[in-house]
């Protein structure tokens, strides 16, 4: 079966794509920024192995063969799930299968901008970590002893609040229904935002949660507030948020994902010192790898054999 991943592969990736050969899927990596490449690739392919870059109508029209659309992680919003309905082509996700390296990822973001880890970094780099403002001073915090409310409540802040709670935190949560088992109270959105320290996002993009922290949302946030977003960048009203952080109303952020990608070098945001920046890898490590693969990989065996796939949404 041949199959496309769209991401580009180092040495140790192509290592893990060439050992499917055993199990019969023939993957080919194509860089996201190889447009030609792909669509050679889609000629044949039956199946897409989609990370980050939107599989569109056209790059679906361009892979006649193509029956199966997976997901390499679990939002959907990149992929045009009408032209493939339309078309009877199948489309799975992985929920789950990154949110150890995502819970991870966000506490770091956490961490590092209430520490103004990339300020530092940058000082100690230049020789002037010994010789920094006095003022900055009263801009390091800890984490223990914050409130922290996760907006949404799924793998990703499952995983994240014991760690949060071991470190002395205070947990809120915010989602469409309220989860017994939540390591966290709930609390309506706008009282979760007036009440937390630390906000960090973790719900997928749709038409409702487009621009949800925007600027009416960030007015409610306690002045000096951090904001966390290692899901979809569309959640936030990036220009609103750009100027809540240049005017202090928000102390910090820590941003993994952007409204536009790749982010534009001219893109104000990036000159903030207090915006600590990722470019959308908090889901990139060996192990989520490992373990979407394996899932992504028995989903092309079920679909030669006829067997219901895993996690189907279309």
């Amino acid at each position: 079966m041949k199959v496309v991943l769209h991401y580009a592969a180092g040495p140790g990736l192509a290592a893990r794509l060439a050992a499917f050969a055993t199990q019969g899927l023939d993957i080919t990596a194509c860089a996201e920024s190889d447009d030609a490449g792909l669509l050679a690739a889609l000629r044949e392919a039956e199946v897409l192995w989609h990370v980050l870059k939107p599989a569109t109508a056209a790059v679906i029209a361009a892979a006649p063969q193509l029956r199966l659309i997976q997901k390499i992680g679990t939002g959907l919003n990149t992929i045009d799930l009408d032209a493939a309905r339309a078309r009877g082509i199948a489309v799975c996700n992985l929920p789950g299968s990154n949110a150890p390296a995502v819970a991870e990822m966000t506490l770091l973001l956490m961490l590092a901008a209430l520490r103004r880890l990339p300020l530092l970094d940058h000082a100690t780099r230049e020789g002037r970590g010994w010789a920094l403002d006095a003022g900055l001073q009263d801009n390091f915090g800890e984490l223990g002893g914050r409130t922290v409310g996760l907006v949404g409540y799924g793998a990703v802040p499952r995983a994240l609040a014991p760690v949060l709670r071991a470190l002395g935190c205070r947990l809120l949560y915010t989602a469409r229904s309220r989860r017994p088992d939540a390591l966290a109270e709930w609390r309506a959105l706008p009282d979760l935002l007036a009440e937390s320290d630390v906000v960090s996002l973790h719900l997928p993009l749709t038409a409702q949660t487009e621009r949800l922290i925007d600027a009416d949302a960030i007015a409610r946030m306690r002045p000096g507030a951090v904001l966390v977003n290692t899901a979809r960048g569309g959640l936030v009203d990036q220009d609103a948020l750009t100027v809540a952080l240049a005017s202090g109303r928000l102390g910090a952020a820590g941003l993994d994902v952007f409204a536009e990608e790749p982010v534009a070098a001219r893109t104000a945001l990036l000159r903030l010192d207090n915006v600590v920046l990722a470019p959308h890898v908090a889901w990139l490590t060996g192990g989520t790898l490992d373990r979407s693969f394996a899932l992504a990989a028995e989903n092309c065996h079920r679909l030669a054999s006829g067997r219901e796939l895993l996690n189907r949404v279309v």
